[in-house]
């Protein structure tokens, strides 16, 4: 069974079709679209400020969905994959965004719609990156065009694969 907790009068909020792996771990005051998934392992802790998150989000295994008390909030749009161990802290996350595996997101970063944050990127705090790119490196850098096929192959295939495998778990 996966870990839902109300903190301070805060329950978790789930639209129709989420899955949530067994040990996964949401927490407080999180409201979260339909069609997401929260992987094995992985924690969304609402506890100290709130988090929103929109439909066909997949918070893949390991990652860590927080914000920071009396300061910033996390806000992830629509069609948005959170890698394998990343984190997204405190921050916004716009709609058709890939936060590869390992990579970092901290407070008060903006990640317009349209990005791909490569693996082991480093977000840093009130960055802005900019609709249409790839970004990478340790602090994370604008490296190139987001091409369409990128796009394509990237960020459509892996949100709706996870809507695949999520249905899965759910037969």
């Amino acid at each position: 069974m996966p870990t839902i907790l109300s903190v301070r009068g805060h329950q978790p909020v789930f639209g129709s079709n989420c899955y949530l792996a067994d040990n996964a771990t949401v927490v407080g005051d999180v409201q979260m679209g339909n069609d997401c998934s929260v992987w094995f392992q992985a924690v969304v802790r609402g506890d100290v400020n709130s988090i929103r998150i929109g439909n066909k989000v997949n918070i893949q295994d390991g990652a860590v969905i927080h914000c920071t008390y009396q300061k910033s909030v996390t806000k992830i749009g629509h069609n948005v994959s959170i890698g394998h161990k990343a984190v997204v802290h405190g921050c916004t996350i716009g709609d058709n965004v890939l936060v590869g595996m390992g990579a970092i997101v901290m407070d008060h970063a903006i990640v317009e719609s349209n990005c791909l944050i490569a693996a082991g990127a480093v977000v840093l705090e009130n960055s802005r990156l900019e609709s249409g790119f790839v970004y990478g490196g340790i602090p994370a850098k604008k490296l190139k065009p987001l091409s369409k096929d990128l796009f394509k192959d990237m960020i459509e295939r892996i949100g709706n694969n996870y809507v695949m495998y999520a249905s899965w778990f759910q037969e």
